[in-house]
């Protein structure tokens, strides 16, 4: 719980640096910072949570002992599954209005927001570590077992492990530069291509600089005999058709790969 909260810190202060608006130094913004965040709170989650509590599961299990109140870790493990369901039933419903039509682990995979899915998969793995240490603490003391305790430990710290990899998995996509997936895509392409003056649309580049932050690059064929004022125009219409139907897409550059018969190289890029 202690590591679930700091992460909670920790994904706030992301948040907030990745919201600072673009400088000289960063000319498409701080979105990143949100990627960033994300993969040190699933470190910390791997370290923190998962190591120390298999830490402790082995401790127990070389040198078990008995339980001597467990009535308190019975309150104390009730406390946290009515906080945790609380937490978990609101980061569902938010991962669900900005993920709608998908199954949870497809919407997770899709998302480019990892504030919402990394407190959604925290909340569960939380839930799923609580009941894990009940079932120890129960059955240690049912069958009068010391071992159940220190092995409830290992299982929470493997559960935590493993949404620790999942994070890390999903960060990095982000962080090292993942593109828009392939409806969307060929969304734009089929905007590009259904304006009156492009011939076609080829080699749409993208890269997410934060959840609500894409960047577009791509190269436009336009019919022959077009003057420069018609292209430009062009231009604006499919820059605002982008944008409207893909609020996310906020930077796209377009380079003219041939004009009135002539090729790109002739006329260099329109952005």
């Amino acid at each position: 719980s202690l590591v679930d909260t700091g992460d909670g810190a920790l994904l706030l202060l992301g948040l907030q640096r990745s919201r600072r608006p673009p400088d000289e130094s960063h000319p498409f913004g701080h979105g990143k910072e949100l990627y960033f965040w994300t993969l040190i709170v699933a470190v910390v989650i791997f370290a923190g949570g998962g190591g120390i509590s298999l830490y402790e599961g082995i401790l127990h299990l070389i040198d078990p002992k008995p339980l001597e109140s467990p009535a308190w870790s019975y309150v104390v493990l009730g406390v946290a599954a009515i906080s945790e369901s609380i937490s978990f039933k609101v980061a569902l419903s938010e991962f669900r209005l900005k993920e709608p039509g998908q199954s949870l682990w497809r919407a997770i995979q899709s998302s480019k927001d990892p504030s919402t899915f990394t407190v959604l998969i925290e909340d569960g793995a939380a839930l799923a570590g609580i009941v894990a240490a009940f079932l120890g603490i129960f059955l240690g003391q049912t069958l009068d077992n010391p071992y159940m305790d220190g092995t409830a430990s290992v299982v929470i710290g493997l559960i935590l492990m493993a949404v620790a990899v999942v994070l890390v998995l999903e960060s990095r996509g982000l962080l090292v530069g993942e593109g828009i997936d392939r409806e969307t895509l060929s969304s734009v392409r089929a905007i590009a291509e259904a304006d009156a003056c492009v011939e076609r649309a080829r080699r749409l580049l993208t890269s997410y600089f934060g959840p609500m932050s894409v960047l577009l690059n791509m190269d436009i064929q336009f019919r022959e005999g077009l003057k420069a004022d018609d292209v430009e125009a062009s231009v604006d219409r499919i820059e605002k058709a982008v944008r409207s139907k893909h609020p996310e897409v906020k930077y796209i550059f377009i380079e003219a790969e041939s004009i009135s018969g002539r090729n790109r190289n002739d006329q260099g890029p329109w952005e």
